[in-house]
């Protein structure tokens, strides 16, 4: 089967929000994820395979240099086949071309070799503040 990546891809709300359940661990919720990238995003990759969405991520942005990872999510059923890692190869593309000059991303411990050994994210001293 093939995996279709689309910047500023046209998804659906109830999928992305299911997706989003399955991959953080909560209900799903009925937030409106196409008003949102919208309003805020540089924009967004969709990972499609037979019509159904298995992967996304959001690229946030300052609206000049800084574009930030957010979001990442593959489907339990489609993991481990490297979509992921196209996700990211496609936002870093996009914020390249966008005239980033950075793309951040913050992730739990256990995704650490994914962002660094797979996708080329190097580490760097950062700061965080619960709110």
């Amino acid at each position: 089967m093939t995996v279709t990546y689309e910047w500023r891809g046209h998804f659906d709300n109830a999928a992305i929000n299911a997706l989003h359940a399955e991959g953080f661990g909560h209900a799903p919720l009925k937030d409106d994820w196409w008003a949102q990238v919208n309003r805020h995003s540089l924009g967004w990759v969709c990972a499609t395979e037979n019509g159904e969405l298995v992967g996304f991520v959001n690229v946030a942005w300052d609206g000049a240099a800084h574009a930030f990872i957010l979001d990442t999510l593959v489907a339990d059923s489609a993991r481990h086949r490297g979509i992921g890692t196209e996700l990211i190869a496609v936002a870093s593309r996009e914020a390249r071309a966008a005239r980033c000059e950075w793309l951040h991303v913050d992730f739990d411990k256990d995704l650490k070799p994914s962002y660094f050994d797979t996708c080329g994210f190097e580490p760097t001293p950062a700061g965080l503040i619960a709110l």
